[in-house]
């Protein structure tokens, strides 16, 4: 994972470079972190004569994440960082089960699909990720469980109903019971008068029998 300066074009900007997550040292570029290298692939890296990464490709990033964000109820914005590979997928995994997505985005890229969606107020900086989904309660759930088990991924703030969130309201949504519990307890209370109907038929059943 090192680049060398004979594969990267002159016009090549520190900023693409740092989106990247890659550094200069020693006249070589190094890749940041492991984290980088798996969660940032998606933006792909490029050699020759081209840039790491051309404004077309960032264009393509935002429009994407403005299209998702746009069409989302809840983005919670948490610090991941300290977290290995493995914790991150385990995150991935419990997030697919409750139809969540969780991606790590650049700052500057994720500020304007935000504001592109109509989502603004937060002060986005230093390291994040972000969740979101179609449904506040399992967004704000895949966050808050995974900061029980894992004491280093913090949930910072977010947007809920596209307004802005402080991590309180966040945990508040959180400890609401979800669709899946909301319909067994629906269920539940429309089955319990049957329930209660069959018993007494029963009962009246075995009555009968027992005076004949």
């Amino acid at each position: 994972y090192e680049i060398r300066p004979r594969d990267w074009s002159s016009d090549v900007c520190s900023s693409d470079l740092k989106l990247l997550g890659l550094k200069i040292v020693g006249g070589i570029c190094h890749v940041g972190s492991e984290l980088n290298r798996a969660f940032l692939a998606p933006l792909e890296v490029m050699s020759g004569k081209e840039n790491y990464m051309l404004k077309s490709k960032k264009a393509e990033v935002i429009a994407e994440l403005t299209t998702a964000f746009a069409d989302t109820t809840a983005v919670v914005i948490c610090d991941y960082k300290g977290l290995t590979v493995s914790d991150l997928e385990s995150l991935r995994t419990s997030a697919k089960a409750k139809d969540t997505s969780v991606q790590v985005v650049k700052n500057s890229l994720a500020a304007i699909a935000l504001k592109n969606a109509d989502m603004s107020g937060i002060e986005i900086k230093n390291t994040n990720i972000f969740i979101w989904s179609n449904d506040v309660i399992s967004a704000s759930k895949v966050a808050a469980d995974f900061a029980k088990s894992n004491e280093k991924f913090v949930i910072k703030a977010g947007y809920l109903d596209k307004e802005p969130a402080d991590k309180a309201k966040i945990e508040a949504f959180a400890k609401l019971p979800g669709r899946d519990e909301l319909l067994g307890m629906l269920a539940a209370t429309w089955m319990a008068p049957i329930t209660n109907m069959a018993v007494g038929i029963d009962a009246l059943r075995k009555k009968l029998e027992e005076e004949a």
